[in-house]
């Protein structure tokens, strides 16, 4: 039985984590954080992770990026590994999350999901083939109109993912608005679109001469990101330090 704090438990994706894992014998949600001190019922619930007495195996943390300091400082203190599933992390925050793994396991993803962690290695394939053939690149991810970061972590990681394969070589253009130049050979374009209750769509999109490639992957519902954040939960409780990926889950 995995033992499981849930940070961010009263948002909506604590909420339907709290729902998977009452249907689920091997894990057990035993305490939650809120800055509201409320949350699903069945746990306890703390203002603050810093607050939580509870004993536990792992953290999934679906929260905000300022709640991250605490929540590093309970896990490197308590020896508890943490999933980190919250994204608009700037490069201080990064480099945060890098050092506190030299002391406990931790699990980073843009994206839970088991088809997004899928894509990125197929965009890696393609990227290799393409680029050589004169293929542009470019990313359009789509987000419900309540989601505040853009572009949005996963089109980041997927565009990183491409700029590894070809080894570092492009350049990303976010807005194309401010110069009127033609578009260039070693760029990667990223697009941004908000509205209505989108979950979330990214299509990596490989334009040639007479030909486009088009990937693509679409949720349906909130309910696979926090599949994969249990999966992931369950896999590193237990783990050394270190950082661990999605990668590590699936394989």
């Amino acid at each position: 039985m995995t033992r499981i704090i849930m940070c961010g438990c009263n948002g909506k994706m604590g909420r339907v984590i709290s729902q998977l894992v009452k249907e689920d014998e091997n894990a057990k949600i035993v305490a939650g954080v809120d800055i509201s001190g409320e949350g699903p019922e069945g746990y306890p619930v703390f203002k603050s992770i810093t607050e939580c007495d509870v004993k536990a195996d792992v953290v999934i943390d679906f929260s905000a990026p300022a709640a991250l300091s605490e929540i590093l400082t309970a896990g490197t203190q308590r020896n508890l590994p943490l999933v980190l599933c919250t994204t608009g992390y700037g490069s201080d925050e990064l480099e945060q999350i890098a050092e506190a793994s030299k002391k406990v396991a931790i699990l980073r993803s843009a994206n839970m999901s088991l088809g997004i962690n899928l894509l990125f290695s197929l965009v890696q394939s393609a990227a290799k083939v393409l680029a050589e053939a004169d293929f542009d690149i470019e990313l359009v991810e789509k987000h419900h109109n309540q989601k505040v970061d853009a572009p949005s972590g996963t089109a980041l990681a997927l565009a990183d993912a491409i700029n590894e394969a070809l080894e570092h070589a492009y350049i990303y253009k976010y807005d194309r608005s401010t110069e009127r130049v033609k578009r260039d050979k070693k760029e990667i374009g990223i697009s941004a679109v908000r509205g209505g209750s989108i979950v979330g769509e990214h299509e990596v999109i490989f334009a040639g001469t007479d030909e486009v490639i088009e990937i693509k992957h679409t949720a349906y519902s909130k309910a696979i990101f926090g599949k994969g954040a249990v999966a992931a939960a369950k896999f590193l409780a237990g783990k050394p330090a270190g950082m661990y990926s999605m990668k590590d889950v699936i394989e």
